[in-house]
């Protein structure tokens, strides 16, 4: 898949946000997204994996958007909110929204849609529509999906044996991509979840995991077989 740079943002500190597109046209994209959280570098691995993996297939032709790593700062300071201290799945102008925080590192800001990162992000949204997205991050290892995405759930999980939650009951989360993408864009998202290398995992051994269940989701045409 060949792919072409899209015009970047700047963040607040001044690095620049990346992010690439295939050369087909379509009129809805498949959306990968990597260090929404900046410290989850086992997702963002991930999402660097799946990209390189993509780039060396020439024989695909599916519309896509890749945007690597979404929080630069926060990735580059190794700390989960960006570099105003806001956390960016909990900015987002879902109906859940809320100002309030139970911790500082899920401060959502001080309105919805503050932050740089998230606006570039839905620019991107309403010029390039997305039919699915996944967006990587890293916690226990788990399948979190929202919208009408439950088959892609099941089929990486086939592969991974990571178990599927459509919700997260004792941990709400107002704000993030997960209502957003549904609400507004009738997106499903698949929040993926990897485990964390402080626990004895490895950033290839966890890719090694999951590498052929998401080779197999594009390579087999299932990412685009769903309807949203």
């Amino acid at each position: 898949m060949n792919f072409l740079k899209l015009p970047s943002a700047i963040s607040p500190q001044n690095r620049e946000i990346e992010a690439f597109i295939t050369e087909k046209k379509s009129d809805k994209y498949i959306y990968i997204l990597g260090a929404v959280h900046g410290d989850e570098i086992e997702g963002a691995h991930l999402a660097k994996k799946l990209f390189e993996f993509l780039k060396s297939q020439e024989q695909l032709d599916i519309p896509t958007v890749v945007v690597p790593i979404v929080n630069v700062d926060g990735y580059a300071l190794n700390t989960r909110v960006n570099a105003n201290g806001v956390d960016l799945n909990r900015n987002l102008p879902s109906d859940k929204w809320s100002p309030e925080a139970l911790e500082a590192k899920y401060f959502p800001g001080k309105a919805p849609m503050s932050e740089p990162e998230n606006q570039f992000l839905d620019e991107l949204f309403k010029k390039y529509p997305p039919k699915f997205i996944i967006s990587f991050h890293s916690w226990y290892p788990v399948i979190n999906y929202n919208g009408a995405c439950k088959e892609v759930a099941e089929f990486l999980a086939s592969y991974n044996q990571y178990p599927i939650e459509a919700d997260f009951e004792n941990h709400p989360t107002p704000g993030s991509l997960g209502e957003y993408g549904p609400q507004v864009y009738q997106c499903p998202v698949l929040t993926f979840e990897c485990p964390l290398v402080s626990e004895g995992h490895t950033l290839e051994g966890i890719w090694k995991v999951n590498q052929k269940g998401f080779e197999e989701l594009f390579l087999s045409g299932k990412i685009m077989q769903f309807k949203n």
